[in-house]
């Protein structure tokens, strides 16, 4: 597989200049971990609004892979790892910033299947990806532990192997999963430092306490998952959290604000929603012609 934009199938002097540029924009990522305030991160669902956050001021984005179902009328967990590389490829095209991947579980339960999920996904230019513990078949569905962290070990060794900097986020689902076990959690993370993650995530921790116990466990960037009830940005960096993303969030926001202009023009025959508009026509000049 060759995916669109990704390079692989150029003159290898192209070629090295394009793995050479993807290094650099991992690298450059990577960096951005280590600043003063936490690294703040959308998660764009398509070309247009991946220009419109950069257009916006943002260092680096993230896909998100409930984001981008939606985009196809599908629900999250129902696209194939084609569609999310052939994605990702599109998005980091799209902008001059550092892009990470959600790869949900590298669409696969092999450690060997996850690691050439992340092969195939540098080839792309992305500067990063995650992974995560859960195959989300079921409500509660968690790998085993040792599964878990050789998963995680095995997307390392292909994303750092050959001295690379492609930053690979290993992700604990305990919380969203309905297991919201804090000390297994931390375990959890510990392990996936271990086994060589950039970053660790655990998607739906929310108290001031769980997080600073979670940054406090672990050596590497911690990225929190901006949720109702997470403290606020200024108050996760006092608490050491390096990263913050938003999930599928805009995407939701964005499709709810076209629900609400659709039951006004279909219920009401009124035309309200073109102050929204026009706003957004605006951004989006701004954005398209950068």
């Amino acid at each position: 597989m060759c995916p669109e934009n990704s390079g692989c199938g150029e003159h290898p002097s192209v070629a090295s200049a394009l793995m050479a540029t993807h290094t650099d924009m991992a690298e450059r990522f990577a960096a951005l971990h280590h600043g003063q305030t936490p690294l703040l991160m959308p998660n764009p669902w398509d070309a247009g609004s991946a220009k419109m956050f950069v257009a916006l001021g943002f260092d680096a984005l993230a896909t998100t892979s409930s984001g981008f179902a939606a985009t196809l009328g599908r629900l999250d967990g129902t696209t194939t790892r084609d569609e999310a590389l052939a994605h990702a490829a599109a998005i980091v095209a799209a902008t001059d910033v550092p892009v990470s991947a959600d790869l949900e579980n590298g669409f696969a339960d092999d450690p060997r299947a996850v690691a050439e999920t992340i092969t195939l996904a540098r080839a792309t230019g992305l500067a990063g990806a995650s992974v995560e513990d859960s195959a989300g078949r079921e409500p509660e569905d968690v790998y085993d532990l040792a599964l878990a962290a050789e998963r995680v070990a095995a997307a390392a060794e292909a994303a750092h192997g050959d001295g690379a900097r492609f930053v690979l986020t290993a992700r604990s689902e305990n919380f969203i999963r309905g297991r919201p076990d804090i000390a297994d959690t931390i375990t959890r993370l510990q392990a996936y430092q271990a086994a060589g993650a950039d970053v660790v995530y655990a998607p739906g921790v929310t108290t001031p306490a769980d997080i600073r116990a979670i940054v406090e466990s672990v050596d590497v960037p911690v990225n929190v998952l901006a949720l109702p009830g997470v403290p606020s940005v200024a108050e996760l960096g006092a608490l050491g959290v390096a990263r913050v993303s938003i999930g599928g969030a805009f995407s939701w926001v964005a499709l709810g604000a076209a629900a609400d202009a659709a039951r006004e023009l279909r219920e009401q025959g009124t035309y309200g929603y073109f102050s929204a508009a026009g706003e957004g026509g605006k951004i989006a000049r701004q954005a398209f012609t950068a």
